[in-house]
């Protein structure tokens, strides 16, 4: 099982700065756009009604409070919700 997070991000935002190195490190986290997570099979995310970014983050369900963290602590993140695949 992963947890898929849909993340939208901040106008000016950068997907880059969404988790730092370490953490994509450490966490084995991996972020998307939603065509790369479609190339992949996933079907969560849409585009934003405001043309904002979004992008995917996948990472397994023990990284995932971590990485959630992370998330809700970014100014470049405007919103975002966790998906559970199996």
């Amino acid at each position: 099982m992963l947890i898929v997070y849909e993340v939208v991000l901040s106008e000016g935002g950068n997907a880059d700065g969404l988790l730092s190195r370490e953490v994509l490190e450490e966490t084995k986290a991996q972020i998307m756009t939603i065509e790369q997570a479609r190339a992949v099979g996933l079907s969560h995310g849409e585009p934003h009604a405001q043309g904002l970014e979004v992008r995917l983050i996948a990472v397994s369900p023990h990284e995932a409070r971590y990485v959630q963290s992370r998330l809700e602590s970014s100014h470049g993140v405007q919103s975002f919700r966790a998906h559970e695949v199996p």
